[in-house]
């Protein structure tokens, strides 16, 4: 009973881990694409 494992922060950061993946996965995404969607929104505009 002295060590009782502590697993209270455990999942928090598992969520923090996974937040991080998917901010990344997102940038990525973003910086690959961003200038086709940026022609898609200019073209857009230019047509209205």
């Amino acid at each position: 009973m002295l060590f009782i494992p502590q697993e209270k922060g455990q999942g928090l950061v598992e969520y923090a881990l996974i937040l991080v993946l998917v901010a990344v996965v997102v940038i990525v995404i973003l910086a690959l694409l961003g200038p086709a969607i940026g022609n898609v929104f200019s073209n857009i505009v230019a047509n209205i």
